[in-house]
C-alpha cells in the first residue's frame, strides 16, 4: 500500500505543478470532478488506516491518551478534528458493504456515508436487513445528487420508497432516532483563542435551534441605511444583546456567592483622562474607550482603583441609571433613541451624555437610552448626543456626514 499511495502522491504533485488556466471550461469542470472524487477515495483510505490504528491500540501504546488526541501530534489537527476522524472510521468500519464500496469508488463523500450510515441503521431496526440493503442502493444513487443535509431530510422518508408498507409506523421511529442522535451530538465548545477573544463552535439541537433563532434573528436586522455590519457581525451583536439582557434581569444562578455580573478593573485617574485600559475579571484586557461605554452599563461594575492599587470604588449606585430613573427615561425615550433605531427599552443601556467619569451626574437630563449597536457608535465615532429645548433627545451627525450638522431625532417611538 505505501508504494501506491507514494506514486498517487507524485501524480498529485504533477498536478499541482500543471497550470489549470490552459483548460477548456469542459475540461477545467471534469478535472475538479475527477479531484474532488479522488479526495474522497484517498479519504476511504485514511479513514481505513485510522481506524486500523485504532483498533490496534497504537496511539496508547505510543504514550498517547487516546487515538484522537495521538492524530493531533502525529497529523498536526485540532482535536475536534481529529475526533471526527477517529468517529468518522468507526462509522465506514460498521457500514455496509455497499456504503465501503461506493466511498471507495469515490461515488459518495465522507459526510454522506454519516448520513446514510445513520439513516440505513434506523431501516435496519424498524424494518431488517433486506430492506436496509436496498436503501443502502437508493441512498447511494441519491446521494450522487444531493448533499448530507438535503439526503439527511430524504432519507426520513426512505421507507417510502424501499418498504412502503411499513412506512408510517418507522416515520415515528426515525423522527424518534434522529431526536436522540441530536440530543447526543448536541455540544457547545468555547474556544479561549491568545488575544482574548473566544470562539464558539457547536451544534445544537431542533428545540435549542429555534430558541436561539427566535431571541437573534429579531435583533439580526440592519438598524438603519448607515449600519455596516455583515450579517455575522449583526448576529454577534445580536447573541451579546440577549446575554445583557439576561444579566440584567437578575433572575440567573448564583455565581460564587455573587449575582451574575462583569467587573471591569481600571484607573480612575486613567480613566477620567481617557487613557485608561481596563481588565475583566477573567484577566483579559480593554481599549479606553471599551471601558467607558462598558461604565455606562447598568449591568457593568466598575472596579476602580487609585495610584496605588487601592480599591476606591466597586460598582458606584450614584452613577446607575436604575429604578424610578431608568422608568423615567423609558417613558421619555420609548426605546434606542437612536434616528432610525426600533430597539425596545429592555435592550438598552443608559449612556451618560456627560460621561460620569468626566464628572457628569445621573440624572434625567444626562442620559440617553442607547442599544447596544448604537452605544458602541456613540462611543467610536463623532456623533454626539444632546436634549434638545423640549427635553428630548436629538443626535448631531458628523461634518463628513452632514456638513450642516442639523441635528436628527428617533421618530419610531412614541412619547409623552
Amino acid at each position: 500500500m505505501i508504494d501506491e499511495l507514494v506514486r498517487a502522491e507524485s501524480a498529485v504533485a504533477t498536478c499541482t505543478d500543471t497550470a489549470a488556466w490552459p483548460l477548456a471550461e469542459h475540461e477545467l469542470i471534469a478535472a475538479l470532478e475527477a479531484a474532488h472524487r479522488l479526495e474522497q477515495r484517498l479519504a476511504a483510505v485514511t479513514l481505513a488506516l485510522v481506524r486500523e490504528v485504532d483498533g490496534r491500540g497504537t496511539a496508547v501504546a505510543q504514550g498517547a491518551s487516546s487515538t484522537a488526541v495521538w492524530l493531533r501530534e502525529r497529523l498536526r489537527l485540532t482535536v475536534p478534528a481529529a475526533r471526527r476522524l477517529v468517529d468518522l472510521a468507526a462509522c465506514v468500519d460498521a457500514a455496509p458493504t455497499a456504503l465501503r464500496d461506493a466511498l471507495a469508488a469515490g461515488a459518495v463523500s465522507v459526510e454522506q456515508v454519516r448520513v446514510i450510515a445513520d439513516t440505513v441503521s434506523t431501516v435496519q431496526s424498524t424494518a431488517g436487513l433486506e430492506v436496509a440493503d436496498k436503501a443502502v442502493g437508493v441512498l447511494v444513487g441519491w446521494a450522487g445528487q444531493f448533499d448530507p443535509v438535503l439526503l439527511r431530510k430524504l432519507g426520513t422518508r426512505i421507507l417510502d420508497h424501499v418498504a412502503p408498507d411499513i412506512a408510517d409506523a418507522a416515520a415515528r421511529a426515525a423522527l424518534d432516532a434522529e431526536a436522540a442522535r441530536a440530543a447526543r451530538d448536541r455540544h457547545l465548545t468555547l474556544s479561549e483563542q491568545t488575544d482574548g477573544r473566544l470562539r464558539l463552535t457547536g451544534t445544537l439541537d431542533a428545540e435549542a435551534a429555534a430558541l436561539l433563532r427566535a431571541a437573534i434573528d429579531p435583533l439580526s436586522a440592519p438598524t438603519g441605511p448607515d449600519d455596516t455590519r455583515c450579517a455575522g457581525q449583526r448576529r454577534r451583536d445580536a447573541l451579546a444583546d440577549v446575554c445583557r439582557l439576561v444579566l440584567r434581569t437578575g433572575e440567573l444562578p448564583d455565581s460564587g456567592g455573587d449575582a451574575a455580573q462583569i467587573v471591569v478593573t481600571t484607573s480612575y485617574d486613567e480613566l477620567t483622562r481617557r487613557l485608561g485600559a481596563g481588565a475583566l475579571d477573567l484577566g483579559l484586557h480593554l481599549t479606553p474607550e471599551t471601558v467607558r461605554r462598558l461604565a455606562c452599563d447598568a449591568a457593568i461594575l466598575p472596579a476602580v482603583l487609585g495610584g496605588t492599587g487601592q480599591v476606591l470604588d466597586v460598582g458606584r449606585q450614584r452613577r446607575l441609571v436604575t429604578g424610578r430613573l431608568r422608568r423615567a427615561l423609558v417613558l421619555r425615550d420609548g426605546g434606542c433613541a437612536f434616528p432610525g433605531c426600533d430597539r425596545p427599552p429592555r435592550w438598552c443601556d443608559a449612556h451618560h451624555i456627560h460621561h460620569w467619569a468626566d464628572g457628569g451626574p445621573t440624572n434625567l437630563d444626562n442620559a440617553v437610552l442607547l442599544c447596544a449597536h448604537h452605544h458602541r457608535h456613540l462611543h467610536h465615532t463623532d456623533w454626539t448626543v444632546r436634549l434638545g429645548d423640549d427635553g428630548q433627545p436629538e443626535f448631531v451627525p458628523p461634518a463628513w456626514l452632514d456638513p450642516d450638522q442639523l441635528p436628527r431625532r428617533n421618530h419610531y417611538h412614541r412619547r409623552t
